[in-house]
């Protein structure tokens, strides 16, 4: 797409997993109203998960286009077509993934001497630390995105900054210094290097993403002041007055096709969800979605679902489709379950349309694993929440949604569940 002599053009680069591409593509789209030209750069499969909604928002005008590179399976040690943190076989392949995403630095950098109007910005997920050293070849500001929240973000660096983790044990409770609120956990429940049980394989990892931070011009983080005023204060006076809060970068889809389409194509018809929601008295139906990294074992699931069963609520219940299918599958239809919630149960396998479903007045509740997105979604939605945190930044995100916003309650989960091992329950 030709772009006017001096328009601006930002480069966004976003992590390859669901909840890192849709908000990011979102991003790109509010960029482009303001007439940015945007280029996202990603891989053929992501590609495909935004193509729908950038093509349409390309069709109304928007300077946006899609730059892609092939990600380097053979050279990561990958299967092909693991482009994308959900499409893992298994979580041993983590470490080769981000191997592989290193991989993709040089053939970037290529891409970017070729881009027209050349680039005067890039915003690139956190996690993709390789981009400061290509922001500092190309002489251009770099932006990260933090798709979490700021009462998130203060107390990652008052730990970090603190020590306070040196000094406890894994299941002793301890409190977070310095915040406006009282907030506890136990190492147990915290993500990370903070985390004793932590995958020891992205220790440096982790760290060379910290160390990478300090360098960026600015941070934009998907979340809004009036959410948590304090906490957007108190991270600027520790971090910097270049902290922008964008969100909720969701808001910028209005239509219902866009609601529908972000990310995969929906495992359900839209019309027939909203059809089957519309026959159900405003606030009365439950939505239980735990998120697209979740892996529950088949006996967790099935006690969630004989619990929304047993709830006598109308529900929707979204099933991962990776959640050892064949087993969960086979007990749906030997236990009777479906015959049973039939009219009262919708069950959508894979994923879910799921701001669409949010902003459905029917909806009442939401059971969520406090993935910010979808915990954004839910505020956005006005919908009160029942939360399930499994890993990473989830418990952080339990805290605000339960103690400080006072918009939820907990089922009880007490430790971060590390990938393939059981979940605890209090």
């Amino acid at each position: 797409m030709a772009s006017p002599p001096h328009q601006l053009h930002f480069v966004l680069i976003p992590l390859m997993a669901q909840g890192h591409l849709i908000p990011m593509s979102d991003i790109a789209k509010i960029l482009a109203r303001r007439n940015v030209a945007v280029t996202i750069i990603t891989t053929p499969l992501n590609a495909i998960r935004i193509k729908t909604t950038i093509d349409r928002a390309v069709q109304s005008g928007l300077p946006i286009r899609i730059a892609e590179l092939q990600f380097p399976y053979a050279e990561a040690g990958l299967p092909e077509g693991c482009e994308s943190v959900d499409s893992l076989p298994s979580p041993s392949f983590i470490k080769s993934f981000m191997t592989g995403i290193n991989l993709l630095q040089e053939p970037l950098e290529q891409l970017f001497e070729e881009l027209n109007p050349s680039p005067c910005c890039i915003i690139s997920d956190k996690h993709l630390a390789w981009t400061a050293e290509t922001a500092n070849k190309f002489h251009v500001p770099r932006i990260l995105f933090d798709g979490t929240n700021c009462f998130h973000l203060l107390c990652t660096h008052n730990l970090h900054v603190s020590k306070v983790c040196e000094s406890v044990s894994d299941s002793e409770t301890f409190v977070v210094p310095g915040l406006p609120d009282q907030i506890e956990f136990t190492k147990a429940q915290l993500p990370g290097n903070f985390n004793p049980g932590s995958n020891k394989d992205l220790i440096g990892f982790r760290e060379t993403v910290r160390e990478a931070e300090a360098g960026a011009y600015g941070v934009l983080v998907n979340s809004y002041e009036e959410l948590e005023p304090a906490y957007v204060q108190e991270y600027r006076k520790a971090k910097g007055e270049k902290i922008w809060c964008v969100g909720p970068v969701s808001l910028c889809n209005k239509e219902s096709l866009d609601k529908a389409q972000r990310g995969n194509n929906a495992s359900t018809d839209e019309n027939q969800c909203l059809k089957w929601l519309d026959s159900w008295a405003p606030g009365s139906v439950i939505y239980s979605c735990l998120g697209s990294l979740s892996r529950l074992t088949p006996p967790q699931l099935i006690e969630l679902g004989l619990g929304l069963e047993a709830s006598k609520r109308p529900f929707i219940w979204v099933i991962r489709g990776g959640y050892k299918r064949e087993e969960m599958e086979k007990w749906l239809l030997e236990d009777g379950f479906e015959e049973r919630v039939k009219g009262r149960g919708f069950l959508i396998r894979g994923w879910a349309p799921q701001v669409l479903i949010l902003s459905h007045p029917a909806i009442g509740g939401f059971l969520t694993h406090c993935g910010w997105n979808s915990t954004l979604e839910g505020i956005s939605a006005g919908i009160p929440m029942i939360t399930w945190p499994l890993f990473a930044e989830q418990f952080f995100n339990e805290k605000l949604i339960v103690q400080v916003l006072e918009i939820g309650v907990r089922v009880g989960a007490k430790v971060v569940i590390h990938l393939g091992r059981k979940r605890i329950l209090g």
